[in-house]
C-alpha cells in the first residue's frame, strides 16, 4: 500500500473506529419520512418533460449552454421571489460556493449562523476577505455584538438560511434585517428548505415577511420541495452580471441540461397557477406536532416545518432507533456526529403532502414505545 492509500486507510479507519464512517444506504422500501421531496413533485409525474430539447446542455453558459428558454425561466424566477434578476446554478452547493467565494473583496467581513450549511461554509473559506465570524445559531445578542465590533472598517455581509436543515427552526429574519440595516450590513439568505413550503405559493420566508426589498440575495434551490435539481440566485441585475462574469462555478461548469430547465419551469408553472400547494403538509406539521405534544414524546424543538428533529444522543443509540424504525417499514434517518455536534445526535424526521395522519400516528406510537 503506497503512502496515501496508507493515509486514507488510516482514516477510514480512525472513522469507523469513532462509530462514524459514512456509507451509502442500500435502497429500501417503505413510507417516506426522510426525503426532501415535502410537497411530493419528485415522485408525482407532473415534472416529467419531453427530452425534444436534447439531454444535454453542450457546455457552459458561456460557450454554448445558454439559451432563451433559460433566460426566460430566470426572467420567472426573479418575479416570482420578487427580484430584479435571477441566475441559475447546477445545485444550492454550486450556488453558494459560487456566491459567497466572489462578492467579497480584502475589506469584507462575513458574519455567519453558526448552524449554516456546509455549502455556505465551504464559499466563505474560500472567500478572500478580511474576516469571517459565525454567531450563535439564532441569538440575536451575538449577532449585534458582531456586528458593533465590525462594521464601520469595510462592507460586512450577514449569512443566514430561512430554514435550517437539522433541526427545521426558521431564522428570526426580520429582526435580523432590523440590525443589517441599523449597522449598514448587507443580508444574504439560504431558502432551500422553504422554497415551495413558507409563503402563499411557496415563494420562501423573504416574500412571506415582506422583506425581498432588504435582502441582498437569496439561494433558491430546487432538489427538495420542488421535486427537481439545480438552483438559482436571486437578487439584483447588477448581483447576476457579476456572478456571470466572477462565480467560478458558474463560469467553469457545463450548464444545466435542457429537460432540467424545463422541470424547474414546470415546477414554477404549478406552484404559481395553485395547482400545487403547501396547505396539506402545513396541516400534516400540524397534526405532528399536535400528536407529540399529546404523545409526551421528549427530544422534540417546537418547530412549524417539515423538518422534525428528534434529540437521541449518541451515535449507537440513534442508529439502533432508526434500524428499528426502518424494520417497522417507516424511513427515517439518523443524523450522527460529525454531521451534527457531539451529544445532539438525533432522528430527522421529515414530513411530505403525501403522508397521512394515519401513518404520523402509527410513527408517534413506534417511537412512544
Amino acid at each position: 500500500m503506497n503512502t496515501i492509500e496508507q493515509f486514507l486507510n488510516d482514516k477510514l479507519n480512525q472513522r469507523a473506529d469513532a462509530g462514524n464512517l459514512r456509507v451509502l444506504p442500500p435502497h429500501q422500501q417503505g413510507i417516506d419520512f426522510r426525503s426532501n421531496d415535502y410537497l411530493g413533485l419528485a415522485q408525482s409525474g407532473l415534472l416529467h418533460v419531453p427530452y425534444a430539447a436534447g439531454t444535454g446542455a453542450t457546455g457552459s453558459r458561456l460557450i454554448s449552454g445558454n439559451s432563451a428558454d433559460v433566460e426566460r425561466l430566470e426572467a420567472e424566477i426573479a418575479a416570482f421571489h420578487q427580484a430584479g434578476a435571477a441566475l441559475l446554478f447546477n445545485s444550492g452547493y454550486d450556488a453558494n460556493l459560487g456566491l459567497l467565494s466572489s462578492i467579497a473583496g480584502r475589506h469584507t467581513t462575513y458574519i455567519y449562523d453558526e448552524l449554516c450549511h456546509a455549502s455556505i461554509l465551504d464559499g466563505i473559506r474560500l472567500a478572500i476577505c478580511k474576516g469571517k465570524y459565525h454567531f450563535n445559531h439564532n441569538d440575536l445578542a451575538s449577532l449585534e455584538g458582531l456586528l458593533q465590533k465590525h462594521s464601520g472598517s469595510g462592507s460586512v455581509i450577514v449569512v443566514a438560511e430561512a430554514v435550517y436543515s437539522m433541526d427545521g427552526d426558521i431564522a428570526p429574519l426580520s429582526a435580523i434585517a432590523d440590525l443589517c440595516d441599523r449597522h449598514g450590513a448587507q443580508l444574504i439568505v439560504d431558502e432551500a428548505h422553504a422554497t415551495g413550503v413558507i409563503g402563499v405559493k411557496g415563494e420562501g420566508l423573504v416574500c412571506s415577511l415582506g422583506l425581498a426589498h432588504r435582502v441582498f440575495a437569496r439561494v433558491h434551490t430546487y432538489g427538495k420541495a420542488m421535486g427537481c435539481h439545480g438552483a438559482a440566485v436571486v437578487g439584483s441585475s447588477t448581483l447576476r452580471n457579476y456572478l456571470i462574469n466572477f462565480a467560478r462555478s458558474f463560469i467553469y461548469t457545463t450548464a444545466l441540461p435542457p429537460h432540467s430547465v424545463q422541470a424547474i419551469a414546470r415546477a414554477y408553472e404549478l406552484l404559481g397557477a395553485g395547482a400545487v400547494s403547501n396547505a396539506p403538509l402545513l396541516s400534516l406539521i400540524h397534526h405532528f406536532n399536535t400528536s407529540v405534544a399529546a404523545a409526551g414524546l421528549t427530544g422534540f424543538n417546537n418547530a412549524s416545518t417539515p423538518i422534525r428533529a428528534m434529540i437521541t444522543g449518541g451515535n449507537d443509540r440513534t442508529r439502533a432507533l432508526a434500524e428499528r424504525l426502518q424494520q417497522a417499514g417507516f424511513l427515517v434517518n439518523p443524523i450522527l456526529h460529525p454531521t451534527v455536534p457531539l451529544g445532539s445526535e438525533r432522528l430527522r424526521i421529515c414530513l411530505h403532502s403525501f403522508n397521512t395522519t394515519q401513518q404520523i400516528d402509527e410513527l408517534i406510537n413506534l417511537l412512544s414505545s
